[in-house]
């Protein structure tokens, strides 16, 4: 009897290859795991296909066969003489032609009788010119009203389902291995159970697998795919919701002021804050004041007050009593936080020193380049709880950091760091510490959490005083190479308008990238990764002295990336902030913590090597002293490709989480229930986040239903085993962490 639990080779009879191949190249173990790895897509059975061949690429079409013929040729190794059988089929797009080679004698007669003109099949091979004609080289076919092909016939009714696959198998050796299965396969249990279904509407679980494996029309698949996104989206929400209310029965302690900290701080501002300000900071001041763990998003442009928001927020906890640490991707941002808090405090920042207030509090530092006294002092003011404000790197993560009592994390720039590192901070907690994470761009998986409902999100949606609007405009070199003249022409009408401009490069020198930096990986609809154009991409170290020399000669440039030593690095950054420098090319080093009011001009070359989130935060470095912002996307990637499509996205809104769904859209939502950030490793079989949200949605609430009538799901056996199973998984451990 062949059940769900059985072994896959169960299925593959004597077909020992094809099971080698299921096995280890798509990892498919079992009969279940078989039945739900599900279609990518589906090609009309009855309709031939448009096909777009690239030559030397693998081609998958729907074809009618127009002529067949038999021909007689000598082998040239064996000096035999041998037949083929040389088959021409139309499609949507051109014709080809392909020669079936027959290994033994009357095998070309068989194989020219499946292939009589008139009759549609699908075909696969490599795509190959010759002649002025396509062929398909290496040719396996299927005919849809083949007999004796194991079932495969009776399951090709109105759409041809196609797999996601590994080499050396084809879509339609999965279709009938598939196809086989559901003809032995007893008693697949079905997670949802019926009065649920009967709810919603959704179907049984062995019909939603026929009609998804084997479907007459679209509404079939779409059926199949309600039911089963459901099904995912149900289970998830129903793990997130028993760890939401596992995490507040663990409690967090309420930090609802008592001292005079903040008071003291507001009333010394030398500026109100703004609407948006104000409205968020009631939010995060009723989360604190809860006895369970604040998380949430706080999404606003650079320099919008996300930090001041922020700091207000760190307060409130010391004057509870607690501590409060930020946490910063670089060392420059780090030190640009600790400076700034400390200047707004003034002498609320000297605690235990003379001259501090009375209210004060001590605020430390702490990153990787700091000497061992430094880190020792600062490491003593943390642990003894003297330091009520910690502000460090990744530093803060090191295991021999301790805090007296951890009572918020703020998280800046939180897609710089991975769900590992920030839980690495929280932990150090005796209770769960309130977290409030901040970003200017959601990445991927942060809009996923939150489609999930384990973020709550705040926006600062204000454009912050002295902010200019940045106009952002495509330089496509491919189509209009005489554009990027144009562009070095408005850097050098910026200058001599008494402005700065950046040139911001993917490279450092040759093919070196800055340290940390990764090519933007593009997928296309079925999910797959796009190669990348191969090309050079420009580099500060030669762009440079071609500037010098040729569009910018005669004005002061400078270089900087992160191979400098650090004494070149400052002098860089502070030659540009002091006006001494007219244009600084740069890798990607000055994305955060550079703040030049003056310069309002950004080139960013090989755009399309960026993500959606970088491209955001690096013109957010411009327009920041009250004039306009100019940022010039230049890009070779055709009209037409996600690259492009990323890039006319970017140019075309400036708010944060419209372009975190852009992001999401091409990116994917990350590995939602793991470790991977973004891309096409997503822990998620059949949900989109973005497609299926209000599938999502429903889940969430059809689950704190059914825990809230029944904590246990004893009265759905099935789906609670379901719900265990991804509990006690790895993947539950991220997802609890995120």
């Amino acid at each position: 009897m062949i059940t769900p639990d059985s072994p896959v080779d169960a299925v593959f009879g004597k077909s020992t290859n094809k099971r080698k191949l299921v096995r280890e190249g798509l990892g498919i173990e079992t009969v279940e795991e078989l039945l739900h790895h599900f279609p990518r897509r589906y090609v009309t059975t009855s309709e031939v296909s448009d096909a777009d061949p690239v030559e030397g690429e693998d081609i998958t079409v729907v074809g009618r066969v127009t002529s067949c013929e038999v021909k007689s040729f000598q082998d040239r190794r064996t000096r035999r003489l041998s037949q083929r059988v040389q088959v021409r089929i139309a499609t949507g797009g051109p014709s080809f032609t392909m020669s079936f080679f027959t290994p033994y004698h009357g095998a070309a007669e068989k194989e020219a009788a499946r292939m009589q003109p008139g009759r549609y099949g699908m075909f696969v091979g490599k795509a190959k010119r010759f002649n002025g004609t396509w062929q398909i080289a290496g040719p396996h076919s299927v005919m849809f009203d083949e007999a004796g092909d194991g079932g495969l016939a009776d399951s090709l009714k109105g759409l041809l389902p196609v797999y996601p696959l590994t080499a050396k198998l084809y879509s339609f050796d999965v279709q009938k291995v598939v196809q086989t299965t559901l003809d032995l396969v007893e008693d697949v249990p079905d997670v949802l159970p019926e009065p649920l279904r009967r709810e919603l509407g959704l179907l049984d679980v062995m019909t939603a697998l026929r009609w998804i494996h084997g479907p007459d029309d679209y509404q079939q698949v779409g059926a199949a795919q309600k039911r089963f996104r459901f099904q995912e989206a149900l289970v998830a929400q129903l793990v997130l919701a028993r760890r939401r209310s596992a995490h507040a029965a663990r409690g967090a302690r309420p930090r609802t002021g008592g001292g005079g900290l903040l008071a003291a701080f507001d009333a010394r501002l030398p500026f109100e804050l703004t609407a948006g300000q104000r409205e968020v900071g009631v939010q995060v001041e009723r989360d604190l004041a809860q006895p369970h763990p604040m998380n949430r998003l706080l999404q606003g442009e650079v320099g919008s007050g996300k930090t001041l928001v922020a700091l207000r927020a760190m307060l409130r906890v010391v004057d509870s009593g607690g501590q409060a640490a930020l946490l910063a991707p670089t060392e420059v941002l780090a030190q640009q936080h600790h400076r700034s808090i400390t200047t707004m405090l003034g002498d609320l920042a000297g605690g235990g020193m003379l001259g501090g207030a009375a209210e004060a509090t001590r605020v430390v530092l702490l990153t990787g380049s700091m000497n061992t006294a430094q880190r020792r002092d600062a490491l003593l003011a943390m642990a003894s709880g003297e330091a009520g404000l910690v502000i460090g790197t990744h530093a803060l993560l090191e295991q021999r950091v301790q805090l007296a009592d951890l009572g918020l994390v703020v998280v800046d720039e939180q897609h710089r760091f991975g769900v590992e590192q920030r839980a690495a901070l929280t932990d150090k907690a005796g209770s769960p510490p309130h977290v409030l994470v901040m970003t200017a761009t959601p990445i991927p998986r942060t809009v996923a959490m939150t489609v999930f409902g384990d973020l709550e999100t705040s926006v600062l949606a204000e454009l912050p005083a002295g902010r200019a609007p940045i106009q952002t405009s495509v330089v496509p070199v491919a189509e209009q190479p005489s554009w990027l003249d144009r562009a070095w022409e408005r850097v050098r009408e910026e200058v001599q308008a008494g402005h700065q401009a950046y040139v911001v490069c993917p490279r450092i020198t040759g093919d070196e990238p800055e340290q940390g930096e990764r090519d933007q990986l593009d997928l296309d609809d079925e999910g797959e990764v796009v190669a990348a154009e191969k090309k050079k991409l420009t580099a500060v170290e030669e762009l440079l002295p071609m500037l010098a020399e040729g569009p910018l000669a005669g004005l002061r440039l400078g270089l900087l990336h992160g191979r400098l030593p650090p004494e070149e690095k400052d002098r860089a950054m502070q030659a540009f902030a002091a006006g001494d420098l007219d244009v600084l090319v740069s890798t990607t080093v000055i994305e955060v913590g550079v703040d030049v009011a003056n310069a309002t001009t950004m080139v960013l070359m090989d755009a399309e090597r960026f993500g959606v989130s970088q491209l955001h935060q690096l013109r957010g470095r411009v327009g920041r002293g009250g004039l306009p912002g100019l940022c010039l996307l230049v890009t070779g990637a055709e009209a037409g490709t996600p690259a492009r499509d990323r890039l006319t996205a970017v140019a075309a809104t400036t708010d944060g989480f419209e372009l975190s769904r852009v992001d999401l859209e091409q990116r994917r939502e990350g590995d939602v229930l793991g470790r991977s950030q973004s891309g096409f490793r997503s822990g998620l079989k059949s949900l989109r986040v973005l497609r299926d949200e209000k599938t999502i949605v429903e889940a969430r609430s059809v689950a704190e239903r059914l825990l809230a009538d029944d904590p246990t799901l004893e009265s759905a056996p099935l789906l609670a085993d379901a719900v265990a199973r991804l509990e006690h998984s790895r993947q539950s451990d991220f997802m609890e962490k995120a």
